[in-house]
Order: C-alpha cells, then sequence, then structure tokens
C-alpha cells in the first residue's frame, strides 16, 4: 500500500507541472489579447476624433461659406452673370440771382473699352486709334493708367467724339470686341468764359484725390471739380451715379439689358451774381486788354453781385480735361490767367486808403471837419520830403477838400498824428489785413503793419517816417479787390461789416431749398456815424466836385461817391521823368477806383484794380461807372422825380468840359 501511494505521489507531481505549465500558457495568451485589444481601441478612438473633426469643420466650413458669407458669394455668382456699367450723374445747375443759367449740361458720347472678359489685342488698340484719330501711345497711356483698378472698371478711350466717329463704332460692333460708346453728361457754359474764376472747372480725378475720396463714389476716369465753385460746392453739384445692369453669358457677351439704376442729378446753385454785371466788367476789361478785378457788394446784405478777375479762365479748353499745351501756356502768361485776383492778388491801396486815415482821424480826435492843413506840394519829416501827388501844392485844405482832391500832405500829417498802431486798429476794423471768409479758394489776408509786426518780421523797430507812407496807402500796405470793396461797403452802411458772400440758394431737383442766402455780420463799427458821414461827403465831391480825382465815374440822376488811388509798383528814379508810355509796363503803377451809389442812400459798392493801369481816375473809374450803369439801368433813363438846378456857368462849363486827367507821375 505505501509502495502504491508513493508511486502515486511520484505520478502526481507531473501532472501538476502539466497543469502549471497550461495555466501558465493560458495566462500569457490572455494579457497579450487584452494589450492588442487596447491598442485597437486607442486607434478606434483617434480615428473617431480625426473623423469628428473633419465633419465638424466642414460642417463649419459650409456654414461659413453658405450661412454667413451667403449673400457675398451670390453676389460673386450674379457678377459672372450680370455686368454693369455706372452711369454718370449729370451735375447741379449754376444759375445767377435772377435764375438765369450759367452752367448746364449736355449729352457728350464717350468711347469707353471693357476689360472684363477681353484680352489688351494690339490690333484692336491701333484700330480704334484710327477711328479716333489719336496717337496709339496716348490710349496706350490710357490703359496702363488704369491698371490695378477692378476688372468691370471701364478705360475710356475717347471723350465727346462726334457722331460720324458714334455711327461708325456702333455698326462696326461685333469687330470691336469690348468697346463701347457711353452717354455722359458735358458742362455747357451759356455766357463763354464769363464769371471763369468764379465757377472754375472740372477735371479727371487724379491718383492723389482719388486715394482721399471716397470709393464708392468716385473711381478712376471721373470728373471731379478742380476750381471755383465746380470744387468747393463738389458735393452739392455731383449728383449720385446710376447703373445700366447686362445679363452676360459663360464667354462675357450681353444677352440682355435687366432694369437698371437711374442717375440722380445733383443739386443747383443759385448764385447772388448779376450775370448782366458781370459781363459788362469783363467786356471792357477784355477790350482795353487790361489785367486786374473787379467787385461789386450789395452795401447792406454782404451779397456778391460781380466778381471779376482779368484775364479771364478759357473754360472751353477744361472741357473733357486740358492739354499740356493750353496749361503750360497759361502757367507761362505774364498776366496770370490763373490767378483769382479777386482774392489772390495782393496790391498796395493807394489813395483809397485814405478812407480809413480819415475815419480814424476823426474817430481819435486828431482832425476835425474844420482842421486845416497846408500843402505847399511837399511834407518834411526828419531829413526826407514827402512829396505830393500836385507838385504846385494844394494850398490850404480841410477834410472834405483833402478827400476830394486826394491830398498827400494832408494826409502824411494826418498818419503822423496817429501813429501806425492806430491806424491798423481802423483798418482792421474796416476789413482790411484779414481774411474776409468769402466761398473761393487761397484767399489771400492781405497785411497791415504794426510796429510789432515789423519787429517779428524783419527784428527792427517801426520808423516814424514809415507811418507817412502807410497812411496814404503805400509802403507795407497790400489789400486784395475784394476787402477794399468790403472796407468801401462798411463805410457807405454806417460801419456794419458784412461776410461777402455768393451762394443765394442750393435746391435739389425737385426743387426744394437745401440751403437759403442769410446776411452774416462779422463786426460792427459802432459811434462812429457821424464821422463816417463826413468822409462819405468827401467821397460824394471826389466824384461831383469840381476838382474831384474821380469825376469820370459820374452818373446821370444817380450820386456817386468814390476814391481813385494810385498804388507805386516799384520806385525807380530813372522812370521819374519820363513820360508814361515809355515806362516799361511792368513797372507802371495799379490804378484803383472805389465807390459806392446812390450815395444818399448806398446800394452798391463797386471797386476796381486795374494792374498797370497809372492812375484812378482814368484807368479804373470808367469800368465802375461801367457796372453802375448796368446795375441801375432804366433809373438813369426815367428818373421818378425832375428837379430844376441852377448851375453857376464855371461849373456847367467844368461839367460839359471836365478838366484832363493828372500829369504824368501823379498817384492818382
Amino acid at each position: 500500500m505505501k509502495s502504491i501511494k508513493k508511486r502515486n505521489k511520484k505520478r502526481s507531481k507531473p501532472a501538476e507541472d502539466i497543469d502549471r505549465r497550461r495555466n501558465a500558457g493560458k495566462t500569457k495568451i490572455t494579457h497579450r489579447d487584452e494589450g492588442e485589444l487596447d491598442f485597437f481601441r486607442r486607434r478606434a478612438m483617434y480615428s473617431s476624433v480625426i473623423l469628428i473633426f473633419f465633419f465638424a469643420t466642414l460642417i463649419a466650413r459650409l456654414w461659413y461659406l453658405q450661412i454667413q458669407q451667403g449673400e457675398e458669394y451670390k453676389k460673386l455668382a450674379e457678377n459672372n452673370r450680370v455686368r454693369y456699367l455706372e452711369i454718370a450723374a449729370p451735375r447741379g445747375n449754376i444759375l445767377d440771382k435772377k435764375g438765369r443759367e450759367i452752367v448746364t449740361n449736355r449729352p457728350s458720347f464717350n468711347v469707353v473699352w471693357i476689360r472684363e472678359g477681353n484680352r489688351l489685342d494690339e490690333d484692336l488698340i491701333k484700330r480704334m486709334a484710327g477711328i479716333l484719330e489719336v496717337n496709339v501711345s496716348d490710349l496706350l497711356a490710357r490703359v496702363r493708367k488704369m491698371a490695378g483698378t477692378p476688372g468691370h472698371y471701364p478705360i475710356r478711350l475717347g471723350e465727346d467724339i462726334d457722331w460720324d466717329k458714334v455711327a461708325y463704332i456702333e455698326n462696326n460692333r461685333m469687330d470691336l470686341p469690348g468697346i463701347k460708346i457711353e452717354v455722359v453728361p458735358l458742362r455747357v457754359y451759356h455766357y463763354g468764359n464769363v464769371a471763369s474764376h468764379v465757377i472754375g472747372y472740372l477735371g479727371e480725378i487724379n491718383k492723389k484725390e482719388l486715394a482721399k475720396a471716397d470709393p464708392g463714389i468716385y473711381r478712376g476716369g471721373d470728373m471731379i471739380g478742380k476750381m471755383g465753385l465746380e470744387r468747393l460746392r463738389e458735393k452739392d453739384l455731383r449728383g449720385e451715379k446710376g447703373r445700366d445692369y447686362m445679363e452676360v453669358n459663360a464667354l462675357g457677351f450681353e444677352q440682355r439689358n435687366l432694369k437698371g439704376v437711374a442717375p440722380l442729378p445733383g443739386n443747383d446753385l443759385q448764385l447772388t451774381i448779376d450775370i448782366d454785371m458781370q459781363k459788362a466788367a469783363e467786356d471792357i476789361m477784355m477790350a482795353e486788354e487790361k489785367s486786374g478785378a473787379v467787385v461789386a457788394i450789395e452795401v447792406n446784405s454782404g451779397r456778391l453781385l460781380m466778381l471779376a478777375s482779368s484775364p479771364v479762365l478759357e473754360l472751353d479748353k477744361f472741357i473733357g480735361g486740358i492739354s499740356h499745351k493750353n496749361w503750360n501756356a497759361m502757367l507761362d502768361n505774364p498776366n496770370h490767367p490763373l490767378l483769382n485776383k479777386i482774392v489772390q492778388g495782393q496790391y498796395p491801396p493807394g489813395s483809397t486808403y485814405k478812407l480809413v486815415t480819415a475815419t480814424a482821424g476823426l474817430a481819435e480826435g486828431v482832425i476835425t471837419p474844420d482842421t486845416i492843413i497846408y500843402c505847399p506840394g511837399y511834407y518834411r519829416f526828419g531829413n526826407r520830403t514827402y512829396r505830393c501827388w500836385k507838385h504846385s501844392g494844394h494850398g490850404a485844405v480841410n477834410l472834405k477838400r483833402a478827400l476830394s482832391e486826394s491830398c498827400d500832405v494832408y494826409f502824411y500829417q494826418v498818419g503822423q498824428r496817429l501813429g501806425v498802431n492806430r491806424l491798423a486798429g481802423y483798418a482792421k476794423r474796416l476789413g482790411l489785413g484779414k481774411k474776409t471768409g468769402v466761398e473761393m479758394e487761397h484767399e489771400k489776408s492781405g497785411l497791415i503793419p504794426t510796429s510789432d509786426w515789423k519787429m517779428k518780421r524783419y527784428g527792427k523797430p517801426w520808423q516814424e517816417g514809415e507811418t507817412l507812407s502807410v497812411a496814404i496807402g503805400q509802403g507795407f500796405d497790400l489789400v486784395t479787390p475784394l476787402q477794399l470793396a468790403l472796407m468801401t461797403a462798411t463805410v457807405a452802411n454806417g460801419g456794419t461789416l458784412y461776410k461777402p458772400s455768393l451762394i443765394e440758394q442750393v435746391r435739389d431737383p425737385e426743387g426744394r431749398i437745401l440751403e437759403q442766402f442769410t446776411p452774416t455780420v462779422l463786426d460792427r463799427f459802432t459811434g462812429q456815424d457821424h464821422n463816417l458821414d463826413l468822409v462819405r461827403k468827401g467821397l460824394i465831391e471826389a466824384v461831383n466836385g469840381r476838382h474831384g480825382t474821380g469825376r469820370r465815374a459820374r452818373l446821370k440822376n444817380i450820386t456817386v461817391a468814390g476814391k481813385t488811388g494810385t498804388a507805386q509798383v516799384v520806385r525807380l528814379k530813372q522812370y521819374r521823368h519820363l513820360k508814361e508810355k515809355d515806362i516799361p509796363y511792368k513797372y507802371r503803377d495799379h490804378a484803383w477806383f472805389t465807390c459806392f451809389a446812390p450815395a444818399e442812400k448806398p446800394e452798391i459798392a463797386v471797386s476796381v484794380l486795374v494792374e498797370h493801369g497809372l492812375h484812378g481816375g482814368s484807368g479804373a473809374a470808367p469800368i465802375a461807372k461801367a457796372v453802375l450803369e448796368k446795375y441801375f439801368g432804366d433809373r438813369l433813363q426815367d428818373p421818378k422825380e425832375v428837379t430844376t438846378v441852377i448851375v453857376p456857368g464855371n461849373l456847367l462849363a467844368d461839367i460839359l468840359n471836365p478838366p484832363a486827367d493828372h500829369d504824368a507821375g501823379t498817384t492818382d
């Protein structure tokens, strides 16, 4: 039995080992399978994440394209089917104070090339150059100029072509791919070049202007105001563009016209200017080939009734863009037609400044109406001799006679008593030495000197002798023609300085008033009614008196009050004893005349400057008279009252045969 048990024990050990090995094998197989399962699970999870991310991105992109940017891509798709051309809006009309048309529009035909769907063909460019009768290089320059702009912007190859060219292009459209005729409004100047510096001109928008402009309004090739009211009132005048929509096929060929948007015309400007007065002044300046400026202003409101700068701008040369040749000719013209002399020309006021000296002298009490100053023809001050224009002298002179006959010696002494600073104060109160604020470009302020100004400008103290020159409108004094008219109007109306205005109304295309003129007071010269009345009496005498320097401005039945002036250009001794005709033109004195009428109840003030016109009485006063005649019209021919006046024989003879003008070398 023991042996059997022992044998069983021996036999059981191997069995146990076998079972252990089997179990151990089973355990190894189980661990490996579970590791592989974990690996596959991780891969499946990563793949799921990647798939979810991919589909999420796809869905997000689809949402962005379909929902967020749906309208934008709809427009792009629509643009592939629909092409549009912008239609220029007619600019607003410009009218005078009575509603007469000064500037309107007419249709003109331009040739444009549509780049979109077409390629630049050398043969096409050469053919179009032949049709338009221009150089190939000119057309290529136009193409290069539009480089970088959107393809649907057409390139303008020709402007305002004649009807024969229009008919030829339309009849050969199939052989001229991308070439179209566009109809655009073009400016019409009903009075030619009249009021050219006020109205201004149009030109093609340049790169600098385009960079600053609203891209939703302007594009390359557009016309824009370059000068005058065309520029300053661009926003009012330009209108809103329209669009002409066309359906095209996949090749870019037009299939049919779709409903478009009509352009909206610009607003109309009604000016304060009377075109008849404007034309009268410009006609006489042109007829006598005079350079200068003429200004007329409504005394009691500040309305500008006419503004002429001579030479005028030739507006027809600016239509469709001015050539380099014409532009350079204007730049080289010694009479400077591009300069708006109304507000940009600065000149010594000459004896017209004596209105300031007289007003200041009365206001400050350094003279009275009865103050007598003796004029022997010169005045010695320090080591210098200051001469009067009348070499023989005026004798004993009071204020009225001093203004009437423009006695320099009288005003030398009044200026000396006042001093430069007090003179400057009154000059500025009357509108000199500062910008008026008129709606015109690049206005100059002129110059009314003071002792502080000279110290700052030159670092030198003011000399009393310089005050004598300033008192008669020479020396450092500088004014613009508009400022002088404003000063005259202020004296005429009793001391109210108005802001000059050009615009009476702005109306939309339906006639509704958007802007209406209202007088604007800049300053009131109070407490000087009596003194200004005394000055006005002197000015009446200057035109209507026996020895008045402004006799050539007299009107029948209307009393004119005015003042002549001569502004010295240079002080050259070698020309002092020459006859006027022998003095070179550029060295001759400027001629001034400023006036108002009717003297009893002033309505209008007129100032005239003739460059190198020598004498105000002969060179400028007749022009002012022509303007006044246009203004008063029938009132000169049909007076309401006829008064019988007994005229002394000597005065009657003087009226019928007025004395000759001053001799050469006089100031007025």
